[in-house]
């Protein structure tokens, strides 16, 4: 069993040579644009799994996906030949869902801001359904003459004297 070490290098390496020759191995004018998105090898090295976007609609991506599993021998065949070990994996493709999972993100993207926009909508045009400051402070004297109180403003210097001089 080779380590986890080796077979990304390994994975690496079928993947350039997969992507270079794609379209040189297929010699098929249905084969679309075809982009090699990763290659995962097995840590046995026995197979190896590529995963591959194509650009176009349903039908070109099956087209593709047709040609890719009819030629999957002679591109096997190629990578054993430009690399150097004891058995060459075996191929399984996988179409890759990034562009389906980007478009969705997206979309997910797109519906939160506008709901982060309605919620600072509704905030802005909101009311308090009591006094805005709620909270109870210490009258002021401007709030004493205002309510015309005929109540003693008392300064705290003289009533920490007075506790002093009894002590």
């Amino acid at each position: 069993m080779a380590d986890a070490g080796r077979a990304r290098k390994i994975a690496d390496r079928i993947k350039v040579l997969i992507a270079a020759n794609v379209e040189r191995i297929v010699k098929d004018p249905d084969l679309g644009f075809v982009t090699i998105t990763d290659v995962r090898v097995t840590n046995d090295l026995q197979h190896a799994s590529v995963f591959y976007t194509v650009f176009g609609d349903e039908a070109q991506r099956a087209r593709t996906a047709a040609l890719l599993e009819k030629n999957k021998g002679r591109l096997r065949s190629f990578v054993g030949g430009q690399i150097s070990i004891r058995l060459t994996p075996s191929l399984d493709f996988f179409a890759d869902a990034i562009p389906e999972t980007a478009a969705h993100l997206e979309d997910l993207l797109r519906e939160a801001k506008e709901r982060d926009a309605a919620v600072a909508a509704a905030a802005a045009e909101a009311k308090y359904a009591g006094e805005a400051d709620p909270y109870k402070k210490p009258a002021t004297e401007d709030d004493d003459l205002d309510e015309g109180a005929d109540e003693t403003v008392w300064d705290t210097a003289d009533l920490d004297g007075e506790a002093d001089a009894r002590r």
